[in-house]
């Protein structure tokens, strides 16, 4: 999904997603330690473009924006949230996200809390946006570490912008990661076996 789509349903689906992201509390004091920090995807281990190059940012504390139009950050404020954004010269991007819970059995229920908000993303948007017809796809599980899935989500505006995104979400033990890629397109145009392999590359690369 481009940028200024992602935006504006970013906007519209605010309260659904802070009421979706209460699902979740935080741990109490005396938790397990911090473990050491995931690592990231680099750019050339990203779905290839056919024209560009990809661009990586810096690793950054915090949730990147272009998540937020799906997946929130309400669910556990008090975990570690670092992210990674990635672009090329044209309208495709991508973001990496990881999250460090204090537990594995929080960081699984967290994992399916975000494939769970991936997974209605489609009916939010719609609920929320007369203007956007939107549609997801489940592309099915990966067997990584503790497992991830792959899901895509088509957003069509009525005045004719249409948009195709890619989203994953991934665990190894206490920590989750969540993978998004968009462009202008459908689902036609998405790079779907490239993502699994990066999605697998994303989870297997953490430690």
């Amino acid at each position: 999904m481009s940028k200024h789509v992602r935006a504006s349903a970013l906007t519209a689906l605010t309260v659904a997603a802070l009421a979706a992201g209460t699902v979740l509390t935080a741990p109490a004091a005396g938790a397990a330690p911090k473990a050491a920090a995931p690592k990231f995807l680099s750019a050339s281990q990203l779905p290839p473009h056919p024209t560009s190059s990809w661009t990586a940012g810096p690793v950054t504390e915090g949730f990147p924006d272009g998540l937020g139009f799906c997946v929130d950050t309400e669910s556990v404020t008090s975990y570690d949230y670092r992210y990674r954004e990635f672009r090329t010269d044209l309208e495709t991007s991508a973001e990496q996200l990881t999250v460090v819970a204090d537990t594995a059995a929080l960081a699984k229920a967290l994992a399916k809390h975000y494939d769970d908000l991936i997974r209605t993303c489609a009916e939010r948007i719609e609920r929320n946006n007369p203007d956007v017809k939107a549609e997801g796809r489940d592309y099915g599980s990966l067997p990584v570490e503790e497992g991830a899935r792959v899901r895509g989500l088509h957003t069509e505006t009525s005045w004719g912008a249409t948009d195709i995104s890619l989203l994953s979400v991934g665990r190894d033990g206490r920590t989750v990661t969540v993978v998004g890629w968009g462009q202008m397109g459908d689902f036609g145009d998405a790079p779907v076996g490239a993502f699994k392999k990066t999605t697998t590359t994303a989870v297997n690369k953490l430690y």
